[in-house]
């Protein structure tokens, strides 16, 4: 969705309980979600590593401490996504400054994370990683077309930075540019998104990447069908929710915490 735009209403709730799933987990105290939140983001860091979405020391993962609100945890500089754990993170504040850990944190990167939180409360967590189709989607300086369901969740809810903000970009343009929604295509850069868990960050990354590969193999092979506006909407009201976005990525953590038994 371009900046400017005005959004269609607010999604409907997804009834998850009648799926018979657990609903995200609610903790008795601040330390409890603390634990809970580095836990998840050290998963998501492994699981974004796993995937292949890693390239030198780019990307990052940021989630808010429950208790400071200006304090994010975050992977730190030069640390390799594969091993991390929750030992490994930083506690950052929105300065810049490592409140807890022995680490440096990727300066430039945590500041536009840091304008993000300040500039949506309500967001838990914030994803940007180094994949290759949402990189190439970016390049094309493109919003991702409602031409699947999974793309649907992303109709009229998410936004494009027309224009490059690398080394020396003001860190709260970005904030300001992501708006209400849920991902930000930064051009020439690639794919920013948040959710009010790191599980929904993670999820929408994950799919905005997916839905950038359909994107371009269908350019490739020939003129993409678009869902018309009411569908595409309806699809999104049902599919577009943080709830759907934590309800989608419990799999991905049974793949992940699979996998790391065995290994």
């Amino acid at each position: 969705m371009a900046e400017g735009h005005v959004r269609t209403p607010a999604p409907a709730p997804v009834p998850v309980e009648r799926l018979g799933f657990e609903l995200p987990p609610v903790f008795a105290t601040a330390e409890e979600s603390r634990a809970h939140r580095k836990r998840r983001l050290a998963g998501a860091l492994r699981l974004l590593g796993r995937l292949g979405y890693e390239d030198g020391v780019g990307g990052h993962v940021t989630a808010r401490d429950p208790e400071h609100d200006d304090c994010y945890w975050v992977n730190p500089f030069g640390r390799a996504f594969a091993g991390i754990g929750p030992e490994d993170l930083l506690l950052v504040d929105g300065e810049g400054r490592v409140v807890r850990g022995e680490r440096r944190v990727n300066q430039l990167a945590f500041a536009v994370h840091a304008a993000v939180h300040r500039a949506r409360p309500e967001v838990v967590s914030v994803v940007r990683a180094q994949a290759p189709y949402g990189r190439a989607l970016a390049a094309l300086g493109e919003l991702l077309a409602p031409i699947t369901d999974e793309a649907c969740a992303f109709y009229e809810d998410h936004a494009l930075l027309d224009e490059y903000a690398g080394a020396g970009a003001d860190p709260g343009r970005i904030g300001r540019a992501l708006g209400p929604y849920k991902a930000l295509v930064l051009r020439n850069i690639g794919v920013l998104t948040v959710g009010d868990s790191v599980d929904a960050a993670l999820w929408w990354f994950v799919a905005a990447e997916r839905a950038a590969q359909v994107q371009l193999i269908a350019r490739a092979a020939g003129k993409p069908v678009l869902i018309d506006h009411h569908g595409a909407t309806l699809t999104r009201q049902r599919f577009g929710t943080d709830l759907a976005a934590w309800v989608n990525c419990q799999p991905l953590w049974e793949q992940v915490e699979r996998a790391e038994r065995e290994a």
